[in-house]
């Protein structure tokens, strides 16, 4: 049986892991984005604005991530939402189509009890590398 290629992908331009994960792993062509929550990445802290603002800023280094992974946010195949308020849901979703504008993922969304850094908002995604024919 031949090997299947696994790699750590890793950005600068996103936060790095505030614990023992990878910010993705890419193994074969499929690519596993650790949930990011609304970090700026040279600062290391939360952004000021809320659940909109966090929602921006986690999506941004999760395109960042998808850029050092060789894809976009065309490529992403599946979604996690996590939320501090389900309640946010509708102002969060107006965010997310801004950068999923086509080639919807699947996606799904849940209320948590906490979330990392007292964040409002974690994403976390599953991406597959090269091109795609429609069916």
């Amino acid at each position: 049986m031949s090997s299947v290629i696994r790699k750590v992908i890793s950005t600068t331009k996103a936060p790095a892991a505030i614990g023992a994960y990878s910010q993705a792993v890419l193994v074969d062509r499929t690519v596993y984005i650790s949930g990011q929550v609304g970090l700026d990445p040279s600062s290391g802290q939360l952004v000021p604005g809320g659940v909109v603002e966090e929602a921006k800023q986690a999506l941004t280094n999760l395109g960042e991530i998808l850029k050092a992974a060789g894809c976009d946010f065309t490529n992403v195949v599946k979604t996690t939402v996590l939320l501090a308020d389900i309640n946010d849901f509708g102002m969060v979703n107006e965010i997310y189509k801004m950068y999923f504008k086509s080639s919807l993922p699947a996606r799904a969304a849940y209320q948590v009890a906490a979330l990392p850094r007292g964040s409002r908002i974690e994403i976390e995604a599953i991406a597959v590398l090269g091109p795609f024919t429609t069916a």
